[in-house]
């Protein structure tokens, strides 16, 4: 009868960590990297990059849970721009968010996306390496 109760436990406890076991598996098998932080004011900013059909695919967000703001943006990588421009952040969660493909060359690329709130002056700096 224990060892009944010990296996139950045990198919009950794998069946529990399980799904968090698959997803963590399936975010690093397509090797994605994400980052978040806040931003010199009230908002927060994400970045994410993962490779694409040989490429790399970069996403750079703002959330200021605002609609109508308009902010200036640049992504740069290792240094060099990869596009500038500007985004208006929208509803339903007062965010924008700018996606970019790029080349992979071999090694480590660093991405770096800033954003500034042409109105009130905050900043929104973030970097991650892939």
């Amino acid at each position: 009868m224990k060892t009944m109760r010990t296996g139950a436990a045990t198919a009950v406890l794998i069946a529990a960590t399980l799904p968090a076991f698959t997803v963590g598996t399936a975010h690093a098998s397509d090797g994605e990297v994400e980052r978040r932080g806040s931003c010199s004011g009230s908002a927060d900013w994400k970045l994410k990059a993962k490779p694409d059909n040989g490429g790399l695919e970069v996403e750079g967000e703002v959330d200021s849970n605002r609609n109508g703001q308009r902010w200036r943006w640049v992504l740069r990588r290792n240094g060099n721009v990869v596009d500038r421009g500007t985004g208006t952040t929208r509803g339903p969660s007062g965010s924008f968010d700018v996606e970019r493909h790029t080349g992979n060359a071999q090694g480590q690329d660093t991405f770096r996306f800033r954003a500034v709130h042409k109105a009130s002056g905050q900043v929104c700096r973030g970097r991650i390496r892939i």
